[in-house]
């Protein structure tokens, strides 16, 4: 294991943290404290150390097996890492958002609409989706389980989505929304909901947003959900490999590989290079090939290949799985970074969303080493 004065050097560190998870008793502190469910991957628990931003699992069942366990020092946010019961070094957890007591005129806590990831406000749209509980469903996905669990509602509105977003942002610094979504849909897949809820947002907060939906059946909604206000859009294949994608997402493998490039390619040119991106989970049963083969097509038509461990989140049909090592994880990583550099599409470039936040991937550690990457101090009342 690499160290620098005693501990694993931030690389090794942020890789094996969520690939592993972290042991806490500390994982909800109050309602909405991380993320336990939702559409794609979750569970997220937010930590910092020297002023970088680590986040890892804490609610899945293999994190009980962990080498890391959080350990508390105080009655505040203050806490020491350890690993086999040796001291890794200090931490702080994210503060609790303040817009997390707020609730809406009609009773609604804030945190049921939206929740803060570091400084990026996130949402599930709607929380419904036509592949769930069909064969189509998306393994992975956990989309149902929130509202199951009477942690959201099925719907936010626009004005709704509004209300949380200018308090994030007056309240808690955030500097983005990302709204992702459950296919609501096989026609527009939600392009003209999201359209309203991001110019509702935009008008406000002002705050930049990243979309996230599949591919609509016409390509002219991406220049409408510009003209909307958003300014970067998310189309996620999650797998390269096409026999992979046909077992854990039979719904997505249905419109074809090749639908997909061809939304990359027509996205790009509205949006722009580095401001379209799709997510590449690794541990489903793909080759460490397949997934520089497509990360390699992503980058080649502008798109960024957003790498993310597997993290099996209860209610989804892989809940019972493991991450992936972290050492293929980190063999990944330490590919794709040098071809983002060489194409000059960073992380920090962004405008918004989950490229900009880097809350569920440790790839843009990896890009520190040419230059880019997520870096950061907590907000204020860390």
């Amino acid at each position: 294991m690499s160290t620098t004065a005693g501990r694993p050097d931030l690389r090794t560190l942020a890789v094996e943290l969520q690939s592993l998870g972290v042991r806490t008793t500390h994982a909800d502190e109050g309602p909405g404290a991380t993320r336990a469910g939702g559409a794609g991957p979750s569970d997220a628990g937010f930590m910092w150390m020297d002023g970088t931003p680590l986040t890892v699992p804490v609610h899945g069942d293999y994190v009980a097996s962990s080498p890391y366990e959080l350990v508390m020092t105080g009655s505040g946010r203050a806490g020491t890492l350890m690993r086999d019961g040796v001291e890794i070094g200090p931490v702080r957890l994210h503060p609790r958002p303040k817009i997390y007591d707020l609730q809406t005129a009609d009773g609604i806590p804030y945190w049921k609409i939206a929740l803060m990831h570091l400084d990026s406000l996130a949402s599930t749209v709607m929380q419904r989706c036509v592949y769930w509980g069909t064969h189509e469903q998306c393994h992975f996905c956990a989309i149902g389980t929130s509202l199951a669990n009477g942690r959201t509602i099925p719907t936010k509105t626009p004005a709704l989505l509004a209300e949380v977003a200018e308090a994030a942002a007056r309240l808690d610094g955030a500097k983005d929304v990302t709204l992702t979504t459950g296919s609501p849909n096989r026609d527009d897949r939600g392009a003209s909901y999201m359209a309203r809820c991001a110019e509702a947002i935009r008008e406000a907060s002002g705050l930049p947003v990243q979309v996230q939906l599949e591919p609509p059946s016409d390509f002219g909604w991406f220049a409408r959900l510009k003209d909307s206000g958003v300014e970067a859009l998310g189309l996620h294949l999650e797998v390269w490999d096409d026999e992979v994608l046909a077992r854990v997402a039979p719904g997505k493998h249905a419109q074809g590989r090749d639908r997909y490039l061809a939304a990359w390619e027509a996205a790009v040119g509205v949006f722009g290079p580095g401001q379209v991106s799709t997510y590449f989970i690794l541990g489903l049963g793909e080759t460490p090939e397949s997934v520089m083969e497509g990360c390699r097509a992503a980058i080649d038509r502008g798109v960024y290949p957003f790498v993310v461990p597997l993290r099996p989140a209860p209610g989804s049909i892989v809940a019972d799985g493991v991450p992936p090592s972290a050492e293929y994880v980190r063999e990944v990583y330490e590919q794709v970074a040098p071809l983002l550099a060489e194409a000059g599409m960073m992380s920090q470039d962004a405008r918004a969303g989950c490229v900009r936040c880097q809350a569920c991937s440790a790839l843009s550690t990896f890009e520190r080493a040419f230059g880019g990457g997520r870096d950061g101090v907590p907000a204020q009342g860390a």
